[in-house]
């Protein structure tokens, strides 16, 4: 029984961790890999050095759960963007000058996408972006679960 738990558990799907096969360097083992804030913090853990398969699942998964805490990451296992490619500075936060808006998108519970606008024309350029903000914000926390 208890080794069924562990081929599950083996089998599942851990976020920022891949299990790495590699026969011809006889590299066996897992690689987990934290981004946050535009940084990668990566360890690859040996099955040899850890003790086999299992053990080293354990120890990456210890790991990144530390690396995560000691970097005030939130631990999820929902994908989360922490760099903004947008130009606001914002992540999900964009400027659309062409239709004078600010358009505020995210992923919601069932991992759709969702968009909504908020016209600068009608609430002024601050206004807007600090409206589409507090959009992103609320959507982001509600599909994470927070509570505000």
């Amino acid at each position: 029984m208890e080794d069924e738990k562990k081929q599950k558990f083996l089998l599942e799907k851990h976020k920022d961790i891949a299990r790495i096969d590699q026969e011809t360097k006889r590299t066996h083992g897992w690689y987990v890999r934290v981004r946050f804030l535009g940084k990668t913090h990566s360890k690859f853990f040996s099955d040899r050095k850890c003790g086999g398969r299992y053990s080293s699942l354990l120890s990456a998964i210890s790991w990144r759960d530390k690396i995560e805490k000691k970097l005030g990451k939130v631990r999820t296992n929902k994908h989360m963007v922490t760099v903004s490619n947008s130009g606001t500075g914002v992540v999900g936060v964009r400027l659309n000058e062409k239709l004078n808006r600010y358009e505020v998108s995210w992923v919601t519970d069932q991992g759709k996408q969702g968009k909504t606008s908020v016209s600068i024309a009608k609430h002024g350029k601050k206004n807007a972006f600090s409206r589409a903000c507090s959009i992103r914000r609320e959507r982001e926390n509600a599909r994470l679960g927070y509570v505000a």
